[in-house]
């Protein structure tokens, strides 16, 4: 079986989702983050997993993440907090991040049979591509810190350097379906779409339905 990890932080205004605004305000964009977050939190539920962590930035944990367990984001780059998670979980782990509400279950599947029943023979890792040329998902069935530490993150590139790391690894290397990153309202626009049942969408197209 896999863990589970969500990376997330503290949905604050002026914290979250910056690049939303304008045309969205501040605190639109923080409860956007927060819907985000649930959306995404409901897929995770809906999967069968170990263990399910909340790999967190700040004070107040996200309403219904009381049944995960919560490890602290470490100081650092991305990458050193990225890596000191993946040192820190035992087994097959796949993590995703609070930027693509979209995100369903069967996106994810893929992941949790090949491992359903602990590492398997022909697939070492799984990466799912993000628009932005990041990624929205890594699962590593052997986990270990250094396949991230080192790799530049929130680049248009980022995607291909951790791409790299794994194959210089010697790892067989499986990908998911490309997916939107939300960070900006053209972003949040395309995931909304892909999602429209979703808690981020609804919220979305109030924020942006016109006002008589």
């Amino acid at each position: 079986m896999t863990t589970l990890v969500l990376i997330c932080k503290e949905t604050l205004p002026g914290r979250v989702k910056t690049r939303l605004h304008p045309p969205l305000s501040l605190e639109q964009a923080a409860e956007l983050a927060a819907a985000a977050i649930q959306d995404t939190l409901d897929v995770l539920r809906a999967l069968p997993a170990t263990r399910r962590v909340l790999l967190f930035d700040g004070n107040r944990t996200p309403p219904g993440s009381e049944d995960l367990d919560v490890i602290p984001q470490t100081s650092g780059d991305l990458d050193e907090r990225l890596g000191a998670l993946f040192d820190a979980v035992d087994g097959p782990a796949v993590l995703v991040g609070m930027d693509t509400p979209q995100m369903t279950a069967a996106d994810l599947a893929p992941v949790l049979d090949s491992w359903r029943d602990g590492p398997g023979d022909d697939v070492d890792a799984w990466f799912g591509p993000a628009n932005d040329g990041g990624f929205w998902a890594l699962g590593l069935a052997r986990p270990t810190g250094d396949l991230l530490r080192g790799v530049p993150m929130s680049r248009a590139d980022t995607g291909e350097h951790q791409l790299r790391r794994l194959a210089e690894a010697g790892l067989r290397v499986r990908t998911l379906p490309e997916l939107a990153d939300v960070d900006t309202i053209d972003d949040a626009r395309l995931a909304a779409s892909a999602g429209p049942e979703t808690r981020f969408a609804r919220l979305l197209h109030r924020f942006e339905e016109p006002r008589s």
